[in-house]
């Protein structure tokens, strides 16, 4: 297979940048990081089933990175168990190349300042980033992937702008990052996701390492790199769900596996490809919307008429259109975690259909293959599939530093 690049996947969800380099057959999963329960159970999962890794157990550690000190050395308490710890897993592999992963980006989300009452000022997760650059710090390897939303360039939690203080941190460090971090926000649909999704994606490598070459490597990965691999043609919802079987309203509420449905299942079967319940009412506007795009009336598409209509069959006012009809021939709107809570703004296109998105749908929209068999509740499936990156996204992304780590 070649070399392997050793790697440690930080903040890890359901794997969506692990699961990218695994797909590139030169990447070894040293050690995945997550500390919420339902992530690590499908990590674990992926490693073991698809990838291969028969001690895929020890190798996912539930914990929470901010105890580093714990995380290296290890650890046992009542809620995470117990570990040996990061250092004895890096020590078995020979060390580090690379360090991947994102801190969450509620606090830095525009959406979520807007929400908050303090702009998400007072958040902890402004500053999780610490805890990654301590892990980058305490084990060097030669370069690094720091994923998150472009919310992050204007985040403003203290009196220092959080890209400045990110950008001089992992400076002060001994690594080479873009002098100016707004030139890393990548539009995915620009490399064939299915999902208007931008996200910055920040690559560091180790001065020390790599000595004066440390710029240009960079300045290659962004500006000749990375633009090989975009796409002539953006990819849209039909292109990435419409070879899935119906979902059909039933008529009436049935039971599958103890949850209720409305729908039927899907013939032939597909994992994860199960509608959740929805109300008579919101079929009727389902009805309503989805007819109203396919009969070319479009008496429903602009945020006026959607949120005049939410107060009309609610009684509710929204400051912002809680509905949003998929269209076919585009890509989707954002696939986010909040999708857990209600799927109202990604309804599917099919006016046979009546419903919002299966999680198989959510993560076709987010380029996980079908062969990644979700284990969990809707709602935690759907959160974990939407903090996820693309993994096509890192398909693209690892190929530039194979030759070079």
């Amino acid at each position: 297979m070649g070399k392997k690049i050793r790697a440690i996947d930080l903040f890890a969800g359901c794997g969506g940048l692990m699961d990218g380099f695994e797909q590139s057959g030169h990447y070894h999963n040293v050690a995945a990081v997550e500390w919420e329960k339902c992530p690590c159970l499908n990590l674990k999962n992926r490693l073991h089933d698809k990838w291969g890794y028969v001690d895929a157990n020890d190798r996912v550690l539930r914990f929470d990175i901010q105890r580093t000190d714990e995380l290296f050395s290890g650890w046992s308490d009542t809620k995470y168990g117990s570990s040996e710890g990061l250092d004895k897993l890096v020590k078995a592999a020979g060390g580090i190349d690379i360090i991947i992963g994102g801190p969450p980006c509620q606090a830095y989300s525009i959406a979520g300042r807007v929400r908050d009452e303090n702009g998400m000022r007072d958040d902890y997760r402004n500053y999780l980033f610490e805890s990654y650059l301590k892990v980058v710090k305490h084990y060097k390897p030669k370069a690094f992937v720091f994923e998150n939303v472009p919310g992050m360039l204007s985040a403003k939690p203290g009196d220092i702008p959080i890209i400045d203080i990110i950008q001089k941190s992992f400076g002060d460090a001994g690594y080479y990052l873009l002098p100016n971090l707004r030139d890393a926000v990548l539009n995915f649909t620009e490399y064939g996701i299915p999902q208007n999704r931008k996200r910055v994606i920040i690559f560091g490598v180790c001065m020390e390492y790599f000595g004066n070459d440390s710029r240009q490597i960079v300045e290659y990965f962004y500006n000749k790199a990375l633009p090989q691999y975009k796409v002539d043609k953006k990819a849209t919802v039909r292109d990435a769900i419409s070879d899935l079987p119906k979902l059909y309203p039933l008529g009436k509420n049935q039971k599958y596996e103890g949850r209720r449905i409305a729908h039927s299942l899907p013939h032939p079967f597909v994992p994860n490809h199960i509608a959740r319940w929805q109300s008579t009412r919101d079929m009727e506007i389902f009805k309503l919307l989805t007819t109203d795009i396919e009969s070319g009336r479009n008496e429903y598409v602009t945020t006026e008429a959607l949120k005049t209509l939410y107060t009309k069959v609610t009684g509710k006012i929204s400051n912002v259109h809680k509905y949003h009809v998929l269209r076919w021939d585009e890509p989707s709107n954002l696939i986010p975690a909040h999708l857990y809570k209600d799927g109202l703004r990604h309804i599917h296109p099919d006016s046979e259909q009546l419903r919002t998105i299966t999680v198989r749908e959510a993560a076709r929209l987010q380029t996980f293959t079908d062969d990644y068999i979700f284990e969990g509740s809707n709602a935690d499936l759907y959160k974990m599939i939407g903090n996820a990156v693309p993994p096509l996204i890192i398909v693209c992304i690892k190929k530039q530093w194979i030759s070079k780590i």
